[in-house]
């Protein structure tokens, strides 16, 4: 099971675009719309929002973004008819409807927790995204930090779908690793780059044993993500 992401909107096909859209780039991820009134119109709907609570949540919780202010009233209302149980696994996320989602998908894609997925949708705003990952105690083989460069090789860059596939990656190693000094688990901040073919990609680690973890984000990007 994954966390869950409910798109809470006052129009109906942007509620359904952004899931789309986030959608591509986290598969198996269950994210729902929830825009417009139930007949249609410009709005926000309880009913729609509480389905959609009840549909998005498999019991690992849920992440709601909302685009206006009276989306979020909606949805905290919905909240209110919750029981407790269920209400301690949602939490609404203030951030941009669009960059908020996608980058909360990538990290519910991941396996990350509630609050992590909630912390990479803040990312943005602009936030720094989840906690540094736990750092492994060293062994005999290895000291100090960790450093690879690598050149991009695919012909698009690291545009969305790879540079999800790289987050992905890079949330599931146990050490901290940075992109050209960004966070390597925050979407937003890899995507901020700009990394075109052709640009050299520094991958590094502060961590002793992150070693591993350096290796398999290099040799993703000299796969050339399956687009070579």
């Amino acid at each position: 099971m994954t966390v869950g992401i409910l798109i809470v909107s006052h129009s109906e096909k942007i509620a359904e675009g952004v899931v789309d859209l986030a959608g591509q780039m986290a598969s198996g991820v269950t994210i729902t719309p929830a825009g417009g009134t139930d007949d249609g119109r410009i709005g926000t709907s309880f009913d729609r929002v509480t389905a959609g609570l009840a549909a998005t949540d498999s019991g690992d919780g849920v992440v709601v973004l909302c685009d206006l202010g009276s989306a979020v009233l909606t949805a905290e209302t919905a909240l209110d008819f919750l029981d407790d149980e269920a209400r301690a696994r949602v939490e609404i996320v203030d951030a941009p409807l669009v960059e908020g989602a996608v980058a909360a998908a990538v990290a519910a894609a991941s396996g990350s927790a509630r609050a992590d997925v909630a912390a990479a949708a803040r990312t943005a705003n602009g936030e720094t995204a989840v906690a540094d990952a736990p750092t492994s105690p060293a062994d005999a083989t290895t000291s100090g930090p960790y450093e690879r460069s690598v050149v991009l090789v695919n012909r698009d860059g690291l545009h969305a779908r790879p540079a999800a596939e790289f987050v992905k990656l890079a949330s599931r190693q146990d050490a901290p690793v940075t992109v050209n000094g960004k966070d390597a688990r925050s979407l937003l901040a890899i995507m901020g780059l700009g990394l075109t073919a052709g640009s050299t990609v520094t991958l590094s680690t502060p961590d002793p044993a992150g070693r591993p973890a350096v290796d398999a984000l290099a040799e993703l990007i000299e796969s050339g993500f399956g687009e070579t």
